[in-house]
């Protein structure tokens, strides 16, 4: 008897193509404490659309967008995900047999290979996201809040 599979939830998840094949991929909605804390690398999963058997976790070389301590982070993109399964297929896993859950680890180097260019780093903050080395200028809608001892403006929020 084979082991049942456990489909991955459709919402929140995202199709693509690689070679012919169709993959279902995404990002956990909810984070643990730990991944939250940013203790552990930003995951995704992805298995076969249709008939799914093992599932691929990806580990990036950053922390989830919404961790707690402003830790760097990216966007995952369709081009970053199907550069990850076609590696995840050439060091052996195979998406077609039911089994134990295969790994890819990113690192640094081959995050920026799978890319074709650096990762351009976000940096979590209060009201967005801040590309690193950036300041609050670039913050797309930010909030201004006057300081109370600045004459003439009587703690006014702008």
């Amino acid at each position: 008897m084979e082991a049942a599979t456990v489909a991955m939830p459709k919402k929140g998840s995202r199709l693509i193509t690689v070679d012919d094949t169709v993959y279902r991929w995404r990002v956990s909605r909810r984070p643990t404490y730990s991944r939250d804390k940013g203790w552990t690398p930003l995951t995704f999963a992805v298995e076969r659309a249709e008939q799914p058997g093992s599932v691929l976790v990806v580990s990036l070389p950053c922390a989830r967008p919404d961790n707690w301590d402003g830790k760097r982070t990216i966007v995952i993109r369709p081009v970053l995900a199907g550069r990850c399964i076609r590696r995840a297929v050439e060091q052996g896993w195979d998406s077609r047999k039911p089994g134990s859950t295969f790994t890819l680890t990113v690192s640094e180097g081959e995050l920026t290979d799978f890319l074709g260019e650096p990762p351009q780093y976000l940096i979590p903050f209060l009201w967005g996201m801040i590309p690193e080395g950036g300041g609050i200028e670039d913050l797309p809608r930010c909030t201004q809040i006057w300081s109370r001892d600045e004459p003439g403006t009587r703690g006014q929020i702008s």
